[in-house]
């Protein structure tokens, strides 16, 4: 790979361009993974503890959500809704079908967690709510952290599907300096080969690093290797 290439990929504007994509797809992601980690906890308690109803309609919203294709949603979030902007519908495309997702995994520690603790904490005079936000809940997040975390990586990644609705997050901001690049030098195959290395080295740099972090506090907090 010469310096030239490197150069001529790398100027001062499409940097920029390219940070504009990155910091789009990273605000995506993490308003995806706040609003799915809230909205799937809702759903994994009211299919565990809700009434009838209740556990009718999450079990057939989670159901529904994650056998249908993720594109699907975005498809119909961006052209079916008529509110907001492109990337805040394709975002909520996204936080809809992960939020179903995350709800199967806090339902998975939910059911790992010992009914006797219920009767425990009413034995000290804490309601169902407190219980659950002091005792229940907090558990369960230690329990699912590893699972949780793959979800996230995935949400991150899954951000590259709005390229294909022109929306400026990260991978649509290289497809772009891909095709406006030989407007100013002359492009080769080596040219292409770089913008997507780059494009893999830093969706992998992000990613890692989020696993290794995840690795540290799930050892510190079970005292076993992972």
């Amino acid at each position: 790979m010469s310096t030239q290439i490197l150069l001529d990929i790398f100027s001062a504007d499409n940097v920029r361009f390219l940070a504009a994509g990155l910091r789009n797809t990273l605000l995506i992601s993490l308003v995806t993974v706040a609003l799915s980690v809230v909205f799937g906890s809702v759903l994994a308690i009211c299919r565990n503890y809700g009434n009838r109803a209740a556990r009718a309609v999450a079990a057939a919203y989670i159901e529904i959500f994650r056998n249908t294709p993720l594109l699907l949603w975005i498809l119909i979030c961006i052209f079916m809704l008529h509110f907001g902007t492109s990337m805040s519908r394709g975002a909520l495309a996204l936080m809809l079908y992960t939020s179903s997702v995350i709800a199967e995994i806090m339902r998975g520690g939910l059911n790992s967690i010992a009914k006797g603790q219920f009767e425990a904490a009413r034995s000290q005079g804490f309601n169902f709510i407190r219980t659950l936000m002091y005792i229940i809940m907090p558990q369960c997040f230690r329990r699912v952290v590893p699972s949780l975390m793959s979800q996230i990586i995935t949400t991150i990644k899954d951000t590259s599907f709005l390229a294909q609705f022109a929306i400026a997050e990260f991978f649509f901001n290289a497809k772009v300096l891909m095709s406006t690049l030989p407007q100013k030098v002359h492009i080769t195959s080596a040219h292409i080969f770089t913008i997507f290395i780059f494009v893999a080295l830093v969706y992998f740099a992000i990613n890692f690093s989020l696993s290794c972090l995840v690795r540290k506090l799930h050892k510190r907090n079970s005292g076993t290797r992972i």
